[in-house]
């Protein structure tokens, strides 16, 4: 692989060569193997493209624009991966690991946001004020201006194509931060928006690290709103950088998500939404199901039914769509293994994995189940991002709501019972940003989707998204009050 081609950044539109000329190399998590190699981004590029962005929002070409047109440039976008669909998922499921339905499923996605956000466009709307016979007053909802994107690795098509959506229907212009772990997803999206004839500078990707592209991008005195997606720590960085310079951020730092299970569920159901929620894409999304809270009598029949599931689930690279994919990296492996490790040593009961599968190629971490979790214990408060499922009992609802609710965390919580309003109770009291009643991942492109507690702040997904891209300014008219024979004669 040394000899590939570099894959370049697309900045204003055009593709560059970074100006240090170092590499990144891109690896197939199934495998350890360099599939891609693209021009690693530096503080100098970032000046570069934040320049060409703010020109293009400092020359108002895209706030001029009438909101249909912009609409429709993003439904050209859309139509641009529509038409790579299949290559753009073989790039997704390489970079990230994940099995090749679900890449398929994370291009249907993309393009759904694009659609949807490009459908809303011209139905942003300010409104008059009534302030008497002499005022005229009137809101206008405007872009910030630059707006700065720093994407995760885990979906990173999906999540580029979703802010990038929102921001260009409300007239900001876009400077993507690529993960290094993933780059590809994102300039095959900057490819689409070449293809689709977005203004030059409208739209830049740049693949780069953190610790310079992502800092010298959330520093820069031209960028005026951030959208960070990533861990919590890393999201204390971002903040603190922006609240010297009292940026306005959307901050999603993942969760630490609890289902509530009463014994009157469907436990086929529970253990397909555990299937689903706990071990896909190797437990690497941030709003998976992480906690089983069982009601008491139920739960050794719940874990045991869990743990057949998981004896079941195969286990391979994501391009032959096995089941349990790869982990993105080897330090992500081994995160998951310590925090394994500690789980042990904190008295967790292991019930099944735990362990690297060190005797396959790439970095692949045993489906992994923990009973008799303490809610003082790391696995119960701290997010793994791997897939393991720590598993407690409760006596009592009051005592399910509590253990819950006892994370600094609140991304996604669910509920699952047959009892409509014990149903309804639960999720009134779950403190989380998005609540799912018997299933997971019920929630949608047209659905608000953000954290609350330590998780975050702002919503991504559905029309409450584009509140977070605006800001709303008023303007007040005072007109010529009427002479007294003209408001005699309007009177009449």
């Amino acid at each position: 692989m040394a000899n590939a081609e570099v894959t370049k950044n697309y900045i204003d539109g055009t593709w560059r060569d970074s100006l240090s000329g170092t590499r990144i190399e891109v690896d197939d998590p199934s495998n350890a193997e360099t599939i891609a190699v693209v021009a690693e981004a530096g503080p100098e590029d970032v000046e570069i493209a934040v320049a060409a962005a703010h020109r293009v929002f400092r020359d108002r070409v895209l706030i001029d624009m009438h909101p249909y047109d912009r609409g429709r440039m993003l439904f050209r976008v859309a139509d641009a991966l529509e038409a790579r669909s299949d290559q753009i998922a073989t790039i997704n499921c390489a970079e990230t690991g994940k099995a090749l339905d679900l890449a398929h499923d994370e291009v249907r996605t993309a393009i759904r946001y694009l659609r949807y956000y490009g459908g809303l466009a011209d139905k942003l709307e300010g409104r008059s004020i009534p302030r008497g016979a002499n005022l005229v007053d009137y809101t206008v909802r405007s872009p910030f201006g630059v707006s700065a994107q720093i994407v995760p690795w885990n979906g990173p098509l999906e999540l580029t194509a979703r802010s990038l959506a929102c921001a260009i229907a409300t007239g900001n212009s876009v400077v993507v931060k690529s993960p290094e772990l993933a780059p590809l997803s994102g300039i095959e999206v900057a490819r689409a928006c070449e293809t689709a004839g977005l203004p030059a500078g409208a739209v830049n990707v740049l693949s780069g690290y953190g610790k310079t592209a992502g800092q010298a991008l959330i520093n820069h005195s031209d960028v005026r709103h951030i959208v960070f997606t990533g861990s919590m720590a890393t999201g204390r960085m971002v903040l603190k950088t922006a609240s010297d310079r009292i940026v306005p951020c959307i901050m999603e730092l993942g969760g630490k998500s609890a289902a509530v299970v009463y014994p009157d569920a469907d436990l086929d159901g529970v253990v397909e939404a555990v299937r689903i929620g706990t071990f896909l894409n190797a437990g690497q999304n941030c709003n998976n199901l992480t906690r089983l809270l069982v009601e008491r009598s139920v739960a050794d029949e719940l874990v045991e039914r869990v743990k057949v599931c998981v004896e079941g689930l195969s286990v391979g690279p994501g391009r032959e769509n096995f089941e349990i994919t790869p982990l993105i990296s080897q330090k992500q492996r081994q995160g998951v293994e310590r925090a394994c490790q500690t789980a042990l040593s904190q008295g967790a009961r292991l019930v099944i994995g735990g362990t690297a599968l060190s005797e396959r190629c790439g970095y692949f971490m045993a489906a992994t189940i923990f009973a008799d979790v303490g809610q003082e214990s790391s696995l119960f408060q701290r997010e793994v991002f791997g897939p393991v499922l720590a598993v407690t009992a409760f006596d009592d609802p009051v005592m399910a709501v509590d253990l819950a609710n006892g994370t600094d965390q609140g991304l996604a919580a669910g509920v699952f019972t047959r009892d409509i309003d014990r149903a309804l109770w639960t999720a009134d009291l779950l403190w989380a940003g998005q609540v799912y009643v018997n299933g997971w991942y019920v929630g949608g492109v047209e659905t608000p989707f953000g954290g609350v507690k330590q998780s975050g702040y702002g919503r991504e997904k559905g029309r409450e998204a584009l509140d977070g891209y605006v800001q709303t300014r008023n303007v007040g008219i005072r007109i010529s009050q009427p002479s007294s024979s003209n408001r005699q004669r309007r009177a009449k």
